[in-house]
């Protein structure tokens, strides 16, 4: 007999899954003790619950799977077969829709007019603290992407508008804002993407208290201080419109002890399955929720309240060092929804962090 645990390392079901099957009649374990209630399962199980985890993974529905299951050990495999066929029938008829909608966003892109592009033609020069400028891309690298597919999130956004400078990264799970004031700009609205590398460099010029000078010439940006500089070429793309990702639904403002609340998620428990992958990458995650005395909690494993957000350990973990405070507050709206991480002193510097789906 293989304990609950057991079943999912060796199933590539998480226990939540594997608790959620149960419920649903799918997967039943072989016995379950009466008074810890806690589930066992057959030799002959883990068999079915590795065809039922790759059946999850194809994207099959569940009243397909129970099928699936029932006839899978029987002699006449004819009705299996035929629900895969179906199934994979599906998934090429999604497959096809998706390309013709996708081949007609491009065509529309294409022929569209792209508004950004004004915005990295302009030259400015501009005078900002040193200080403000290296909290400022502190607050904010950790969000920067590497994935190669998105060279345009590859960077650090400089948004010069009036008298300030907002930079900002994202890596499409996570985004991170900051502003810093800065004079010398009486011109247009300006944006270039910073590299990182480039970023980094500039950032390791930012010692001293004094202000330094910032220049963006067509698609060159230049970081002056002192008799150093840190210059180089913009990516060539456009930044999405972060400001449109920025406004999310209102919901509860929770006020956070930092070091109290990343040792809770540091040593809290933790989700993990193949299902729950950012780019790929296999993730832990933190499941949150707002106690009924207005403080985070970290759910355990099998807490089934349905306001609970999860998100991705590491990322929380990032989003809170940056937040460079001992208290930070943070946002929960519908768990659907990202979650903000605010300054309480500066709600001009903050991140935002996507939910994950809960298996169930």
């Amino acid at each position: 007999m293989r304990s609950i645990g057991e079943m999912a390392r060796n199933s590539g079901l998480g226990v939540s899954a594997l608790r959620f099957y149960d419920r649903a009649g799918v997967l039943v374990p072989a016995w379950v003790d009466p008074v810890s209630g806690y589930r066992w399962y057959g030799p002959e199980q883990l068999e079915e619950a590795r065809l039922l985890a790759r059946l999850r993974r194809a994207g099959m529905p569940l009243a397909d799977i129970r099928l699936v299951l029932a006839g899978w050990s029987s002699a006449d495999t004819d009705l299996v077969r035929k629900l895969l066929q179906a199934h994979l029938r599906r998934l090429e008829l999604g497959l096809s829709d998706a390309r013709t909608e996708f081949s007609t966003l491009r065509a529309l892109l294409e022929h569209r007019e792209n508004p950004m592009t004004s915005l990295r033609t302009a030259a400015v020069r501009l005078t900002v603290s040193a200080p403000e400028l290296a909290a400022a891309l502190d607050a904010v690298r950790f969000a920067a992407s590497t994935d190669p597919e998105l060279p345009m999130l590859g960077g650090v956004l400089f948004d010069i508008e009036g008298g300030a400078l907002h930079v900002v990264a994202t890596d499409r799970y996570r985004m991170a804002v900051a502003q810093t004031g800065a004079t010398g700009n009486g011109g247009p609205r300006v944006q270039v993407i910073v590299p990182v590398p480039l970023a980094d460099a500039m950032r390791a010029l930012l010692s001293g208290e004094e202000p330094v000078q910032l220049a963006v010439d067509g698609d060159r940006v230049t970081l002056e201080t002192g008799d150093r500089q840190a210059a180089g070429q913009c990516l060539d793309h456009d930044f999405p419109d972060y400001r449109r990702l920025v406004h999310l639904p209102a919901g509860r403002r929770v006020l956070v002890d930092v070091p109290a609340f990343q040792e809770a998620v540091q040593t809290g428990p933790v989700r993990t399955s193949e299902a729950r992958k950012q780019d790929g990458v296999t993730c832990d995650l933190s499941v949150l929720k707002v106690a009924d005395d207005s403080t985070v909690t970290i759910c355990e494993d099998g807490d089934d309240d349905q306001n609970q957000i999860a998100v991705n350990r590491e990322f929380l973990l990032h989003a809170l060092t940056a937040g460079a405070r001992d208290q930070l507050i943070v946002e929960f709206g519908v768990p659907t929804a990202p979650i903000a991480i605010r300054r309480p002193d500066d709600e001009d510097t903050f991140s935002i962090l996507m939910p994950v789906r809960l298996e169930n």
